[in-house]
């Protein structure tokens, strides 16, 4: 039996002076879906039907497991504010969604989106180092605490490099690559990304996550999201593997087997 909340040995509130961030953090909210404000609707790819739009054939099958819950966004202002070329490549990145998510194929998930994926992320630190954990693909991110200058080479998680203002961790995270998405909704960035995280205690157990978005390439101006996280306190609370390469092998590759697995 799960010993109660309240018998846990009590966590150190500050580390070398620093709040604790160490543990099992996690988003409560929808934004992996779509992180501006949406309602909830059947699927996220859709074709023509008789009457109105149906569930892509592909995703028709999975009934209520494929549709996409309601949620409020957690954009400032409930606007992305995309140049005009960058707005028509959403909405096609939308439309296929199928074919163009990242996260479908298991390519690892960039940030901020690692951060309010449904699965929980673990944060590691001491006064000499940040890692931070990620259970989707077993996505890493080495927080460096010295600025080495630029990224020697692009990346999907970029180059993170943090310090402290006060008791808030500040990361800036630059090196991207142009390939990862915001959400499933299509929202993308350039390789001009750069990502500015706040990450403030509330409380024990939950604290503010701040992301400030600048991209001159993709975006006319800075714009931010903001959303609590939640520390997990049940006593044997742990990362488990969500591995997924292995996972859509038959999608990715199938096709290419001398007898292919009838559709």
């Amino acid at each position: 039996m799960t010993p109660p909340v309240e018998s846990q040995a009590a966590r150190p509130a500050r580390v070398a002076g620093k709040p604790n961030l160490n543990g099992i953090w996690q988003a409560l909210n929808t934004a992996n879906y779509d992180i501006l404000s949406h309602q909830a609707k059947a699927a996220l790819a859709f074709r023509p039907g008789p009457v109105v739009p149906v569930p892509a054939a592909p995703v028709l099958a999975f009934g209520a497991v494929g549709a996409v819950p309601a949620g409020n966004g957690i954009v400032e202002g409930d606007e992305i504010p995309y140049l005009p070329e960058a707005a028509k490549k959403q909405k096609e990145n939308q439309e296929n969604w199928l074919d163009r998510d990242p996260e479908i194929k298991c390519y690892l998930p960039g940030v901020p989106r690692a951060n309010y994926m449904a699965m929980p992320f673990q944060i590691l630190h001491s006064n000499s180092a940040v890692f931070i954990a990620y259970e989707y693909a077993g996505a890493v991110r080495n927080i460096l605490l010295t600025d080495p200058g630029p990224a020697p080479v692009d990346s999907w998680m970029g180059q993170s490099v943090g310090v402290w203002e006060g008791d808030t961790f500040v990361v800036t995270v630059t090196g991207f690559n142009d390939q990862s998405w915001f959400d499933r909704a299509g929202n993308h960035h350039s390789d001009k990304l750069k990502v500015v995280e706040r990450y403030t205690p509330q409380g024990p157990d939950h604290l503010w996550y701040e992301a400030t978005i600048e991209d001159p390439a993709t975006f006319s101006r800075p714009w931010k999201m903001r959303f609590p996280l939640y520390r997990h306190i049940n006593p044997d609370a742990r990362l488990n593997q969500f591995k997924c390469v292995e996972f859509v092998e038959e999608l990715m590759y199938g096709k290419y087997r001398k007898t292919p697995v009838t559709p």
